[in-house]
């Protein structure tokens, strides 16, 4: 039975996500970045999170040549990330707030949360490669709501809906 792809896309596109902007470092020593909605948590023992980056995405090289990355989750005034780093510019970074972080790898000013992770591994599957991190700092911040993507739509989480910031300790 073959599954009509617009069905599928259609389907797709009802799962609900956030939004991250995953960077890395290519060869040559420069930044590579791309807006990704399929990130997950994979182990917390040890910690172990993946994405999937399409086959045709710009800079692939990048991806397949870089041992670490960080995850940039996104915050809903954070769209215009995400428009930027989904594009094939090559001056994705031009006028980005961030920093390095420990791993090497541009972390984005203002996000919900930051992952500096080293790949274990990278998988080929479709048109996608699954890439496997294991996350070595994180980073937060507090008081922010997530950029929701829905339907091909950006959308936002009713502030009455979060729970309280639990503390760190």
């Amino acid at each position: 039975m073959s599954v009509n792809p617009n069905t599928f896309r259609e389907a797709l596109a009802r799962f609900a996500s956030g939004v991250c902007v995953v960077t890395t470092v290519g060869k040559d020593g420069r930044p590579a970045g791309v807006t990704i909605s399929a990130f997950s948590s994979l182990s917390l023992h040890p910690p172990l999170v993946l994405f999937c980056i399409g086959k045709q995405s710009a800079n692939i090289a990048a991806w397949l040549a870089g041992r670490h990355f960080t995850v940039n989750v996104l915050s809903e005034t954070q769209a215009h990330l995400s428009d930027a780093f989904a594009s094939r510019r090559e001056d994705k970074f031009v006028g980005v707030e961030g920093t390095i972080g420990a791993n090497g790898c541009f972390r984005l000013k203002g996000c919900l949360a930051s992952l500096e992770c080293t790949r274990s591994s990278l998988h080929d599957e479709g048109d996608h490669h699954i890439v496997v991190g294991r996350v070595e700092h994180v980073h937060l911040e507090h008081n922010m709501r997530p950029l929701l993507r829905f339907r091909g739509a950006y959308e936002r989480i009713d502030s009455a809906a979060l729970p309280p910031v639990i503390a760190e300790s």
